[in-house]
């Protein structure tokens, strides 16, 4: 009943949300003789993050149409050049003949659609053919197409390389730092062609006994079958996965709203002082970041089940035991090719320090030339694939590695 409940409730915050805009509208109105007193603007405000707040979110645009290389506009067009039935590859084309380097920007599935990664892609974009795995909201996929785990989401991995072709170079963020880490050793143990150059992971929870978060901790205290009982629903009957057994976007938004509540009502309450001081830039900024932030995705009960149990319970990959399809062991060992590089920030709350550097001592085998390790002081984890941090600090050392690695 989780999932209905919700539903009613998503239903009566919309007609909320469409009320406050129109209330909104008449405290805004030049006919309004109230519109230019304190109380006028500051009642408009206040029902604008209202609206803002309480408004529906569906899949966001990446919206990325053009980029600039050489000091010259180039445009840029969106292909899907493969389907499969939980995600999708996407490409950036860019509008010119230049042939560099070939990277696929593994995104996260956890609650946030692809598209929160539009700030890496628009800085990788100049000097890259990049490639992005567009995972699918599972409430959208039919029971008839099957179920995804985290074995499924390796497949994922290694046939999107495949279809990219030999001598790409891989970008984890986060969550799929896992899933990516072990497809890199199945591909190399099994000498895939496709097996890529370099792989960079950031902020992902490769190991984490080190430094464990509030995240790793909630998953330490709980049995797998209290997440099972708890922040497991099933999709209603008005979505096309009706029947399919999730983990729903809204828990988990829910979660990282919780983690730093305080920070999300200040950046609320500057929103409502800016838009009482018309800084209409400043609070549009805000706006754009959280309608970002609330577009929420479901994921399957089996993937998200599976990765509780084998990254953050039983840290099943650094002690050398996680097992793909049930019977092969992942054997970082077996990497001695592929460049990684390991990218931290200092002050991130969902991936403690230590926990992506851990791959680097994985892969036993690899040339310490073929290892590195960057940690960006000062940075949260979202800082560290969005926003002036990334675009400063850390995009140049990734591209670095990349091209240093790129044959």
């Amino acid at each position: 009943m989780l999932y209905q409940w919700y539903e009613l409730n998503r239903q009566a915050l919309a007609q909320a949300s469409a009320l406050a805009k129109v209330s909104s509208s008449f405290w805004q109105s030049p006919l309004n003789p109230l519109s230019c007193t304190e109380a006028g603007t500051m009642a408009a405000a206040a029902l604008d993050v209202f609206a803002h707040t309480t408004q529906l979110y569906g899949k966001p645009r990446f919206g990325l149409t053009e980029t600039m290389i050489d000091g010259q506009p180039v445009a840029v067009t969106e292909e899907i050049v493969l389907r499969l039935p939980f995600g999708q590859l996407k490409r950036f084309r860019r509008d010119t003949d230049r042939q560099d380097p070939r990277v696929l920007v593994v995104a996260p599935m956890s609650g946030h659609f692809a598209t929160l990664l539009r700030g890496t892609v628009k800085e990788l974009l100049p000097d890259h053919d990049v490639y992005v795995t567009d995972w699918r909201d599972a409430k959208r996929v039919p029971v008839t197409d099957g179920r995804f785990d985290l074995d499924d989401y390796i497949d994922y991995v290694i046939r999107f390389l495949e279809e990219i072709g030999p001598g790409a170079h891989v970008i984890a963020v986060c969550q799929p730092s896992v899933p990516v880490f072990a497809a890199l050793a199945l591909m190399s143990e099994d000498g895939n062609p496709a097996t890529p150059r370099s792989v960079t992971l950031m902020g992902g929870p490769v190991d984490t006994r080190q430094n464990p978060t509030a995240v790793n901790d909630l998953a330490q205290r709980r049995p797998l079958a209290w997440f099972e009982q708890n922040a497991i629903a099933t999709v209603p009957a008005n979505y096309p996965g009706a029947g399919r057994r999730v983990y729903p976007g809204f828990l988990q938004l829910a979660g990282f709203m919780s983690m730093n509540l305080g920070d999300h009502l200040i950046s609320h309450w500057e929103m409502f002082n800016h838009l009482v001081e018309g800084d209409g830039e400043s609070a549009e900024a805000k706006m754009k970041f959280y309608e970002e932030y609330r577009s929420v995705a479901d994921m399957t009960a089996e993937f998200y089940l599976q990765t509780v149990e084998t990254v953050f319970q039983t840290h099943a990959l650094p002690k050398g035991e996680m097992l793909y399809r049930g019977t092969r062991r992942i054997d970082p060992s077996r990497i001695t090719r592929t460049a990684l590089l390991a990218v931290e920030g200092e002050k991130d709350d969902i991936s403690g320090i230590g926990q992506t550097k851990a791959a680097l001592t994985l892969a036993s085998t690899l040339d310490e030339a073929k290892k590195k390790y960057f940690l960006a002081e000062g940075v949260g984890h979202y800082g560290i694939f969005n926003g002036r941090n990334w675009r400063e600090r850390i995009a140049p050392v990734v591209k670095a590695w990349i091209a240093q690695n790129n044959g």
